[in-house]
C-alpha cells in the first residue's frame, strides 16, 4: 500500500488481531504485514506501548525448546479497539466522500 498509515491505524490493526486470538509477535507482524508494510523492529515498539498503556498482555509458551512470547488484548484494550474502530468508520467515510464524490458504491 503507497498511503501512509499513521499509530493509531497499527494500533487497531493489532488489537483487532489479537481480539480474535493471542499471537506471538512474529505471526503478529505476518499478519499485520498483510495490510500495510511494517517491519518486526517496527512492531515491538508498538507492542510494548500498548502493554504500557494495559491495552495487553504478555505471557510465555514453550514452544521446541524455547519460549514463545504471546500478546492477549485486555478488556481495557477491547475498549480501545471499539474507540478505534468508530474513530476509522467516521474517517473512512470523510474520505470516501472526497475520493469517489459522495459514491461510496465505488
Amino acid at each position: 500500500m503507497t498511503f501512509q498509515l499513521g499509530s493509531a491505524l497499527l494500533d487497531a490493526c493489532v488489537l483487532s488481531i489479537l481480539e480474535k486470538e493471542d499471537a506471538y509477535g512474529y505471526s503478529l507482524t505476518q499478519e499485520v504485514q498483510s495490510v500495510m508494510d511494517i517491519s518486526e523492529s517496527t512492531l515491538y515498539p508498538v507492542l510494548r506501548r500498548l502493554q504500557k498503556a494495559d491495552f495487553l498482555i504478555t505471557y510465555d509458551q514453550p514452544f521446541q525448546g524455547r519460549n514463545r512470547r504471546y500478546y492477549q488484548i485486555t478488556g481495557l484494550g477491547r475498549l480501545r479497539l471499539l474507540e478505534l474502530l468508530t474513530e476509522w468508520k467516521i474517517y473512512k467515510e470523510k474520505v470516501d466522500s472526497v475520493l469517489l464524490g459522495g459514491n461510496l458504491d465505488g
